[in-house]
């Protein structure tokens, strides 16, 4: 049995106090949200903190509001059930409710968080294994080594982003809010992510995400998110797809935005696909084209589940479901699972 490794547990009553505690600890400290991939974490070692900043008793952090004018406001404690459950959020930001319905299983729903989804860890074969099992082969460069066995001869660390609901509000134009004690600053949601599978968040260490603010939606807006995964009722995202796009009355596109996750260190942004379905109707030739633009940047390496090949020839598919789900008016996309 793998169990945790003592630690100092802090359970502040504001914000406030929480900044203080992690500006005060500094690198010895990690923010505990929901907890359902922190404490899995130092069960494995992966991270051992001697202090665990317990944000759960901080009511305001829970807080959810939907605004016809200003949208939709999440606090970071939010419950990835209650956004799944919302109908508000279903109807409004479809691809939202449904890629916090695909992250986990019911329990891990209840207990996880929309902040901590978003800091989620980014995961690698080589990374996420047992104390003993990485100690056997030297470990690796995301902790303890200095080896990236993906890429042993690059300088970098190419764990991957494995976050649900990362590309979405990346795709949505969401921003967030991030607290310390030198005050609050408010930014995309796409630059909350850096490309290093190491340091793959730009929020400091004495910073907490303290919520999501997601635009409403234009008139004509939609909304889609696809998800491959082995398991259909558990693992993380091999590859996922998040499509937003603004229709006129004729059909033809007037803006759009697609990130793709699970692929690389941060959820990675398609732009010369939207580009090229701005201003045309998604038929079966503009989704071809789009879905083999969405693919070209879905370039996986061997840190995650199935076959390198098998996820490479699957990509421009998966993309091609995205856009016909957006066409097909059902934000709430499928989950597929495939084998091989």
């Amino acid at each position: 049995m793998m169990r945790l490794p003592r630690f100092r547990y802090l359970a502040p009553g504001s914000v406030a106090e929480a900044a203080a505690a992690l500006a005060d600890l500094g690198p010895e400290a990690a923010v505990l949200a929901g907890g359902t991939d922190l404490f899995p974490n130092m069960k494995r070692r992966q991270q051992t903190p001697a202090t665990v900043v317990a944000l759960r008793g901080i009511a305001a952090l829970r807080a959810r509001a939907i605004d016809p004018a200003r949208g939709l406001t999440l606090g970071a404690l939010t419950r990835l059930s209650a956004i799944e459950h919302d109908a508000g959020i279903a109807a409004a930001w479809p691809a939202l409710a449904r890629a916090a319905s695909l992250v986990a299983t019911p329990p891990l729903r209840n207990m996880g968080t929309i902040g901590g989804n978003l800091c989620l860890d980014t995961r690698c074969s080589y990374y996420d294994q047992s104390h003993e099992w990485r100690a056997a082969i030297g470990y690796c460069m995301k902790k303890e080594g200095e080896t990236c066995w993906v890429a042993p001869s690059s300088p970098r660390c190419w764990a991957v982003s494995s976050s649900d609901t990362a590309p979405v509000l990346c795709a949505l134009g969401a921003e967030v809010t991030l607290a310390s004690t030198a005050g609050e600053r408010r930014i995309p949601a796409s630059e909350l992510f850096a490309d290093d599978g190491i340091a793959y968040l730009t929020r400091r260490r004495d910073e907490i995400l303290t919520s999501v603010h997601v635009p409403p939606p234009a008139e004509g807006e939609r909304s889609a998110y696809v998800k491959l995964r082995r398991r259909g009722s558990f693992d993380f995202p091999v590859l996922g797809v998040a499509v937003r796009a603004r229709l006129d009355a004729g059909g033809t596109v007037t803006s759009a935005s697609i990130f793709v996750g699970g692929t690389g260190s941060r959820p990675q942004e398609a732009r010369a696909a939207a580009e090229l379905l701005t201003g045309r109707v998604l038929d079966a030739a503009a989704i071809r084209e789009a879905a083999g633009l969405i693919a070209h940047i879905a370039k996986p390496m061997q840190n995650t589940d199935f076959t390198l090949g098998w996820r490479k020839a699957v990509a421009r598919e998966y993309a091609a479901r995205a856009l016909r789900e957006l066409v097909a008016g059902n934000g709430a996309a499928a989950n597929h699972a495939s084998g091989s």
